[in-house]
């Protein structure tokens, strides 16, 4: 578990320990994405644990504001969602979720990382470049409701911020 703060805003990052806490996942899942996965979507995930991991973030009341999943296969991590509830982004909760996934991935033996991000979000894009993400391909209408291609970003482990 990581606890971290950013001026007088506090969060606690760490691993999905309980089912119970899928219902929270789906809160932040519906408020951040026009096609959010299902309760039965995140039940397969955490049925696959050599594979999938989830990481959730949470404010000093214990509410689920933000999570992380994503597939460490091979030496590669993949990073299916990350999401932030709107009323907390914008203030270092993303970037610090992302860097903990990172290093998370890194010490399981990932060597490399790689997502997919909608070609029209322009924060999640920066937050990405920033921990340095590169693109390294599209995916031509990947998603929908709207359509829209994806780019596919990558970038080396471990992440050295400076």
């Amino acid at each position: 578990m990581t606890s971290m703060s950013s001026g007088t805003r506090e969060w606690t990052i760490e691993p999905l320990a309980s089912l119970d806490d899928i219902d929270r996942v789906l809160d932040v899942e519906r408020a951040s994405f026009t096609k959010p996965w299902t309760r039965e979507m995140y039940v397969a995930e955490l049925e696959n644990r050599d594979v999938s991991f989830l990481y959730l973030a949470r404010n000093p009341a214990r509410e689920v504001i933000a999570f992380c999943c994503f597939w460490k296969i091979f030496d590669e991590l993949h990073i299916n969602n990350l999401a932030v509830m709107p009323d907390a982004r914008g203030r270092g909760l993303g970037t610090a979720l992302l860097l903990h996934v990172l290093d998370q991935g890194n010490r399981l033996g990932a060597r490399r990382a790689l997502l997919e991000v909608r070609e029209s979000n322009a924060a999640a894009r920066r937050l990405y470049e920033r921990l340095g993400f590169a693109v390294s391909g599209t995916r031509p209408a990947y998603y929908t409701q709207p359509t829209e291609d994806a780019l596919l970003l990558t970038a080396r482990l471990p992440i050295l911020v400076g």
